[in-house]
């Protein structure tokens, strides 16, 4: 259970300014993928399983309602890409339950002109609910397979303003930096450095923390140095590749 205190910090995390949004140098607005039309379904999902648990922020809602969440997931469970949970995408890697797709993206307070890095793209859903809010959305992928496939798909649903790459998303991509805001998708046993290093004044950065207890953490750099603050218990695949290597070393 979570404590009553965390879920009042979170409400009034995910609705910061909600309502005053602007559109300049937000992503393209691709039309839904071909074929049955499931927008009553991402109604229903943004409605019971998201705006229901607090978040209020009414781009990432109109973001979560236009992306086909169905185009993400093996053609075997697409039938099942609208239901609250996790899903696997295969290389032992899910797609984030929609909720903390939601809660993760509320909790960054993205501005259309942002610049967003994207640790671990997995099956690419998460970037694109980004590029519907922001300027720029860089994505990196420790397996191939997967982040070839996302890239692929992202540029068929036309979304010009995802740049991907293929690497260790540890160290982040320094050359494209630093960052309005930074998102990790698997969970490292500590905050990576290089990451908090390529965070712009006033940017934020969300990553969920830890081996067995996970938490999601939120991370602000300000005048003062950076604000860490706990949202919430969460349950995300570990974090591979470097912060694997420096967390066995660490033991």
């Amino acid at each position: 259970m979570v404590p009553a205190r965390t879920l009042v910090m979170v409400a009034m995390l995910i609705g910061c300014n909600a309502d005053d949004r602007r559109d300049e140098g937000a992503g393209p607005r691709p039309e839904p993928a071909r074929g049955t039309d499931r927008s009553a379904e991402r109604e229903e999902m943004v409605s019971t399983q998201i705006a229901a648990r607090g978040v209020r922020d009414a781009a990432v809602l109109r973001a979560l309602r236009r992306v086909p969440r169905e185009r993400f997931v093996p053609d075997e469970l697409a039938e099942l890409a609208y239901i609250d949970r996790p899903l696997p995408i295969g290389e032992g890697q899910t797609i984030s339950q929609p909720y903390i797709v939601g809660l993760m993206t509320a909790v960054l307070e993205l501005d259309p002109q942002d610049r967003v890095l994207e640790v671990g793209t997995g099956s690419g859903y998460q970037a694109a609910i980004l590029a519907e809010l922001v300027r720029d959305v860089y994505t990196i992928e420790i397996v191939p397979s997967l982040g070839e496939r996302a890239a692929e798909l992202l540029a068929d649903l036309g979304y010009v303003n995802v740049h991907a790459r293929i690497g260790d998303g540890y160290r982040g991509w320094p050359e494209a930096g630093p960052f309005d805001a930074i998102i990790v998708t698997a969970a490292p046993d500590h905050v990576p450095g290089p990451l908090l290093a390529q965070l712009a004044d006033r940017g934020r950065m969300v990553v969920p923390v830890g081996d067995e207890d996970q938490t999601l953490i939120l991370l602000e750099r300000t005048p003062a140095g950076i604000v860490r603050r706990a949202v919430l218990p969460v349950r995300f695949v570990p974090m591979t590749g470097e912060a694997e290597a420096r967390g066995r070393s660490a033991r």
